[in-house]
């Protein structure tokens, strides 16, 4: 089996951020176990936005923040990005087969599938074909296919 895209919390392989502060920490508490994240990219090459159906939203530009959350033991992370002036722009959840920790960084091993929710209220489900195409071809099993929903 071909392996899932990692993610890591301090996403230092990503070009497009020129320069960046990062901070983490554990928690171990009855509410939440794992840990969380704190991404600020200071400067970029370019500002990411993304498309969902009829709006266009930045999700990355000089400023912004990342907060995502790595729950031990569970089969999600939640990133909270923020703009700027500190508004929310979404709350991105990655369906993942697992969090685990690299080099003291915490990551998640991607399983395709995310939910998007808007400071609208509106949920976004995105990459379904995703998660059927690597079912289809052999990079994920029923086991982990159907893991994910």
């Amino acid at each position: 089996m071909k392996m899932l895209k990692r993610k890591y919390g301090n996403r230092s392989e990503w070009k497009r951020v020129l320069d960046r502060k990062y901070a983490q920490a554990f928690l171990d508490t009855k509410e939440f176990k794992g840990y969380i994240t704190l991404l600020h990219t200071i400067k970029v090459v370019k500002p990411l936005s993304v498309r969902y159906e009829d709006k266009n939203i930045c999700i990355v530009d000089d400023g912004y923040m990342w907060l995502q959350q790595f729950p031990l033991e569970k089969k999600h992370s939640v990133t909270t990005m923020f703009d700027n002036n500190g508004n929310i722009v979404q709350w991105y959840i990655d369906v993942c087969l697992g969090i685990g920790v690299d080099n003291d960084i915490p990551y998640l091993d991607d399983l395709y599938l995310d939910i998007i929710l808007l400071p609208s209220g509106e949920v976004i489900q995105k990459d379904a074909d995703e998660l059927e195409e690597a079912f289809l071809n052999g990079i994920i099993d029923k086991s982990l296919y159907d893991s994910a929903w």
